[in-house]
């Protein structure tokens, strides 16, 4: 997967993401990440992207001439007529986990990166598919939501994790939180591993796993453990009740 970020600080995103698990996907070839400069579009001689904004009000707002260039700059190296283009944006709809799947099946992506007040409304309107926020907060800039998504979009892509099993099983991963997780010693500061890890009965481990999934994901992200139940109800229905209904079938 390819990753194309339109940017005023391209040596931020390629910096952060030259490390750890990221970086080895992109020296390996998994994934490709490149951030273009939008001051290389400006169109005057001290590469100024930004300007007032009518109407007044505070702040700067970036223009649209330099971020369109800069787009069809990307666009005319891929060769193609359509790539989704994402502007991180505290206005948009919040990036999540199924987001992310749905966007790593993507061959390419653009993600816009804002300053200032934001980017003028037309050529957002001319070039943006998707307005995504990551939080109810807001940023300097969309570098860093940007490589949020990038981070959790590319671990996504097969083989950037080592254990692709890890990504179904995390959190979020099923609709849940993750369980807890434990490792040696036994023992630590008086406080003793779950006997059921300890037991090498798999059946019983993945059903402790999943019970305290549901039991965190109550606790904490209540939310989401509503839906779960929503789109799972065949789990909290009692097995009596489960049989009387089966046999009326």
């Amino acid at each position: 997967m390819n990753f194309h970020v339109m940017t005023l600080f391209p040596d931020m995103i390629l910096h952060a993401l030259s490390d750890s698990i990221i970086g080895r996907a992109i020296e390996n070839g998994l994934i490709s990440v490149e951030a273009v400069n939008i001051r290389d579009f400006a169109f005057n001689k001290h590469n100024k992207v930004d300007d007032y904004t009518y109407g007044g009000g505070a702040g700067m707002l970036m223009q649209a001439e330099p971020v369109y260039r800069c787009y069809e700059d990307i666009m005319g190296r891929l060769g193609k007529d359509r790539v989704r283009v994402v502007y991180l944006t505290p206005a948009g709809d919040v990036f999540d986990q199924r987001m992310a799947q749905e966007l790593s099946k993507e061959e390419d992506l653009i993600l816009l990166c804002g300053h200032y007040e934001g980017v003028d409304e037309r050529v957002l309107e001319k070039i943006v598919t998707d307005n995504v926020s990551i939080g109810d907060f807001v940023t300097t800039g969309g570098e860093l939501p940007a490589m949020v998504m990038i981070d959790s979009i590319a671990r996504l892509c097969p083989g950037v994790l080592h254990n692709d099993e890890s990504a179904v099983s995390e959190s979020f991963g099923n609709g849940l939180l993750e369980y807890p997780q434990y490792s040696r010693p036994e023992v630590w500061n008086d406080m003793a591993v779950p006997e059921v890890l300890l037991s090498g009965n798999h059946e019983m481990v993945d059903k402790w796993r999943h019970e305290q999934a549901l039991l965190r994901t109550m606790e904490r992200r209540f939310d989401l453990f509503k839906k779960y139940v929503t789109d799972h109800p065949e789990e909290f229905i009692p097995k009596k009740r489960r049989k009387r209904k089966k046999n009326a079938d």
